[in-house]
């Protein structure tokens, strides 16, 4: 069982910076509503991604 490090996980801001996307961005596909979410979780009121499973869902997008 791998632990989690605080470093490996993204705030919503700096998954946008490292997109050049606005943060506003970033949370439209956070939501529930959202057709293809952003593979990404809550620590209770805060967002947080993993890098590399958000680099596999853009990938993902491109085989569309």
């Amino acid at each position: 069982m791998s632990s989690v490090v605080a470093d490996d996980l993204l705030t919503p801001e700096e998954l946008a910076q490292r997109l050049k996307l606005p943060v506003s961005w970033v949370y439209e596909h956070c939501r529930e509503r959202a057709i293809n979410r952003l593979p990404g979780f809550k620590l209770g009121k805060y967002w947080r991604f993993r890098e590399n499973e958000v680099l596999d869902w853009l990938k993902r997008q491109g085989a569309r």
